[in-house]
C-alpha cells in the first residue's frame, strides 16, 4: 500500500465498495446460472420465467454500477440467445414428432 493519505483512503473505499457489491454480484450469477439450468434441463417454460428473472437482475447491477451495462446486455443477449435455440429446437421436435 502506498503512503500517501489519498491513496489509502481511495484503497478502503474500494474495499467498501467491493463488500457492497459482492451480495449483488453473486446473486447475479445465481439467476444466470439457474436460468441456464432449466434451459438445459428443458424446462422451457420456467426457463423464460428464470430467464426474464436473470434480466432483471442484470439490469439492476448495471443500473446500480455493480457491473458496466455493455456487460449486462452481452449476457442478457447470450442468455436470450440459448433460450431462443432451445425453444426452436423443442418445435423442431414437436413438429418432426408429429408428421
Amino acid at each position: 500500500m502506498s503512503g500517501k493519505k489519498s491513496s489509502q483512503k481511495a484503497a478502503r473505499a474500494e474495499q467498501r465498495e467491493a463488500e457492497r457489491n459482492k451480495p449483488i454480484r453473486s446473486s447475479v450469477k445465481t439467476t444466470i446460472t439457474k436460468a441456464r439450468k432449466l434451459i438445459l434441463q428443458n424446462d422451457l417454460d420456467a426457463a423464460r420465467l428464470s430467464v426474464k428473472e436473470a434480466a432483471r437482475a442484470l439490469d439492476k447491477a448495471a443500473q446500480k454500477g455493480v457491473i458496466h451495462p455493455n456487460n449486462a446486455a452481452r449476457r442478457k443477449s447470450r442468455l436470450m440467445k440459448r433460450l431462443n435455440q432451445a425453444l426452436a429446437t423443442s418445435q423442431e421436435r414437436e413438429e418432426h414428432d408429429s408428421t
